[in-house]
């Protein structure tokens, strides 16, 4: 059986809250993704274009979790006008512009 897609788990948990307040909040969700996510990551911050690992790291998989539900839902009209602007700025990013 040949999959088209990878499947990832995010946890995300609250570690400290800015008020002081304890944190508590847990966030666990898979997903999938056409791409090789940790490769992506990877590349991200080889480049250094962020000249931060971990911001590299945040926005790398910030623009695979967005772009993933966008494709997804590509009909649906939030999108409509963030599309054009979006490969644009996906063509930069990769190089190709």
């Amino acid at each position: 059986m040949n999959k088209k897609n990878n499947v990832y788990k995010i946890h995300l948990q609250e570690v400290e809250l800015k008020d002081g307040r304890p944190a508590t909040k847990i966030l666990e969700f898979e997903f999938e993704n056409h791409d090789d996510v940790f490769g992506i990551i990877e590349k991200m911050q080889e480049k250094n274009i962020l000249e931060d690992s971990e911001a590299a790291m945040e926005f790398a998989l910030g623009i695979k979790l967005f772009s993933e539900v966008m494709l997804k839902y590509k009909d649906n009209a939030l999108f409509e006008e963030l599309k054009p602007a979006f490969g644009q700025f996906m063509k930069k990013l990769k190089g190709k512009n």
